[in-house]
């Protein structure tokens, strides 16, 4: 879409042009995909974290692990990646822990989180859910699906434009001067992002959101008090998040699948 050839034909409005130009059967298929998840899984998950959140968070936990696993097979690790890495963990660890559950409903945030997310379809192993969560606006989101809220949703949505034309040239600059060290960084990056995601918490202090329901605002990770089968549950949809990103892998390396990240 940046290239100098595509927007000269956008500006002329030459849609031949521009159809010759684009691999639009490709990126018609991603926004069919893209579409069928919305219809058909928004409400559910916004009722699943909102009666289940430990094992909602468990399968994302096991898909995010997982992806640890499938960027990090790609790196050959020597010295300055692996100092490379344990450096971006501990910056994301952090990072994470200081973003709080809930963060404000403001234009400029819906814009920026949407820029930010959207990078993630161009970064191997990241969703752009994911992210969403990073920023505390993954439930904004889903509820903005569900509800019709064409305003929250359009911003998020000219933030996604924004992002992915121009952070589409860095992402393609690094992986092509300095592909070992980026990759390396970024197994760090969502190593240290899983704090964000782990199930079981403990609220320290709560908050009202501007609809008025009281929300948490400082959270801990703890440890599950003893097993039970709530536990066992949790731990098996980890298991199966895990799996479902090594199949995919698989399924890709051997050609069966185009999985794009």
């Amino acid at each position: 879409f940046t290239k100098p050839d595509t927007l000269r034909r956008l500006v002329r409005f030459d849609i031949r042009g521009l159809l010759q130009t684009l691999p639009w059967p490709f990126l018609l298929a991603l926004a069919s995909g893209i579409a069928l998840a919305v219809v058909s899984m928004a409400r559910f998950l916004e009722w699943a974290l909102e009666a289940h959140p430990i094992r909602v968070w468990s399968f994302f936990f096991g898909l995010v692990l997982a992806s640890v696993w499938v960027i990090g097979r790609q790196v050959r690790w020597q010295g300055p990646r692996i100092a490379g890495a344990v450096l971006a963990a501990a910056v994301a660890w952090w990072i994470v822990g200081l973003v709080p559950t809930q963060t404000p409903d403001t234009p400029l945030l819906l814009v920026l989180s949407g820029a930010i997310a959207v990078c993630a379809m161009i970064l191997p192993g990241i969703s752009g859910s994911f992210i969403l969560v990073l920023l505390g606006k993954y439930e904004t989101v889903l509820a903005a699906v569900n509800d019709r809220d064409l305003l929250t949703v359009g911003l998020v949505g000219i933030g996604a434009v924004v992002g992915i034309l121009t952070f589409a040239r860095v992402v393609s600059w690094l992986f092509r001067t300095h592909h070992g060290a980026t990759v390396a960084a970024l197994t760090g990056l969502i190593l240290g992002s899983l704090r964000k995601i782990w199930p079981w918490k403990e609220t320290l202090a709560w908050t009202t959101d501007r609809h008025g329901v009281e929300v948490p605002l400082l959270q801990e990770n703890v440890l599950p008090a003893a097993f039970s089968p709530e536990v066992a549950i949790a731990l098996a949809l980890a298991a199966v998040g895990f799996a479902v990103v090594l199949v995919m892998e698989r399924r890709a390396g051997s050609g069966d699948l185009a999985l794009g990240s």
